[in-house]
């Protein structure tokens, strides 16, 4: 059996041009600059036109991303698109972003993960590469979340924000590469983050739009107390599986889902704020591309070096959590 340690190759990430600022949203609902500020650390987020849709995000990321793995599309043998708000119900938009970069050669699907989408699709990606399966893989998050949430509720139109990052995996060797990976799920929780309308248990009708069934809908106190001891747990999992402390840790890279959320779990941890990275304050939520983003603004800016550990946890609706800790 074949155990060829995967890394990441290469990473990539792009958002829309249109910036939807606090002050702006102070205009369309009722809240503040401070209110959001104060209870989610935001100051603005990127949403997308009304002609722009998901693929369009993912392709560019995935594209930069085989780029600087120095591969071509015809390469990528698996192709994943983690994404809750795909282009159509079928085909999946991981299909639609493999016809548009010419992966011609890869099995492309999406994960409904939330956002835990991206970890999830790197934990199967790492899984496949180990047992040779695969070689390359290309794990994309993708949303346009700004299409799903209702401007007249304040407590969820605030939080998202639209995008996509991407990264390259492949065999690596020198000690580089996943250490540990860990993906968790409990549906019991599906009401704390969900959207009720569109699928066939609530049909798309002009009632169920009428009503807004097919927004958001977030219960914000019990997701925070659930998502902070989930990613918490289960990154301290990942380092234990590893053989890792959390004072190695070069760079933690969690799901920005909210800085109360990100300080709380570094808090647990025990892992100084100066080695986590947040952007929430720029981006907002996005969901399953939240983790991507982050990992390629790292990279650009130069906060990763080789033979850094760098954990990543994330959490989302389903309710979804997981970890991989890699070295760089």
């Amino acid at each position: 059996m074949v155990n060829q340690r995967a890394g990441v190759l290469g990473t990539g990430h792009s958002y829309p041009e249109g910036i939807l600022t606090n002050a702006e949203l102070a205009n369309i609902v009722e809240t503040s600059d401070e209110w959001i500020t104060t209870r989610t650390g935001i100051k603005q987020r990127r949403k997308a036109a009304p002609d722009e849709y998901t693929s369009l995000f993912a392709v560019r990321a995935a594209r930069q991303a085989i780029e600087r793995a120095r591969l071509d599309p015809a390469d990528i043998d698996l192709l994943l698109c983690a994404t809750v708000t795909p282009d159509q119900i079928l085909p999946s938009t991981g299909c639609i972003v493999q016809a548009e970069l010419g992966a011609n050669n890869a099995a492309a699907m999406d994960i409904v993960a939330a956002c835990s989408g991206f970890l999830y699709g790197v934990s199967l990606a790492d899984s496949m590469i180990r047992t040779g399966q695969v070689r390359h893989a290309v794990v994309v998050g993708a949303e346009i979340l700004t299409q799903y949430v209702d401007y007249t509720d304040r407590q969820t139109c605030v939080l998202f924000g639209d995008g996509a990052g991407a990264a390259v995996l492949g065999p690596v060797d020198n000690g580089r590469g996943i250490l540990a990976s860990k993906i968790k799920s409990d549906g019991r929780y599906e009401e704390q983050l969900y959207s009720p309308g569109g699928g066939t248990r609530k049909k798309p009708t002009a009632e169920t739009l009428a009503a807004g069934d097919h927004y958001f809908k977030m219960k914000g106190n019990e997701l925070f107390k659930v998502a902070v001891r989930s990613m918490a747990e289960i990154s301290r999992e990942v380092l234990e599986q590893a053989g890792v402390k959390a004072a190695d840790i070069s760079l933690f890279i969690p799901h920005q889902a909210n800085q109360r959320i990100t300080e709380a779990v570094a808090d647990r941890l025990n892992v100084d704020l100066s080695r986590v990275y947040s952007n929430i304050a720029v981006h907002g939520n996005t969901s399953s591309a939240s983790i991507p983003i982050a990992l390629d603004e790292c990279v650009e800016a130069g906060r990763i070096k080789e033979g850094d550990l760098v954990l990543m946890a994330s959490f989302g609706g389903g309710v979804t959590w997981g970890a991989v800790l890699m070295r760089w």
